[in-house]
């Protein structure tokens, strides 16, 4: 789903594009971005990815809000190295994270909760 010049691997997706934004473009604006934390070669990263791609699909699909998907490469910037290197996947969105987010369930309340004022249960 990307711009069709970057690979189309879960894994590229941390390389080299950490800061571009996905295709999906936002239903209702303006959201914070959505921003995944994540590294290569994790494949609890990839996993989240996919499930992400889903619950915004579907999300739009709907035509609930949808936000800009930003992946960041921790091994980029030292910063988010230290802060998430134990925890990623990561979720932020707003001020709102969601740490070793890998289930669809604690996903799609996250997304609920932070972008429908839906509060998790």
């Amino acid at each position: 789903l990307g711009s069709g010049a970057e690979p189309h691997t879960a894994a590229a997706r941390f390389r080299g594009d950490a800061g571009h934004a996905r295709t999906i473009t936002p239903v209702t604006a303006p959201l914070p971005e959505l921003i995944l934390y994540g590294r290569p070669g994790c494949h609890l990263c990839d996993d989240a990815d996919a499930i992400l791609e889903a619950l915004l699909a579907r999300r739009a699909e709907t035509g609930m809000p949808v936000p800009a998907l930003v992946r960041r490469n921790i091994l980029e910037d030292e910063a988010w190295h230290r802060r998430y290197l134990t925890t990623i996947p990561v979720l932020a969105l707003g001020r709102r994270e969601l740490a070793l987010a890998t289930s669809p369930t604690k996903i799609g309340l996250f997304l609920a909760d932070a972008l429908d004022g839906t509060p998790a249960r």
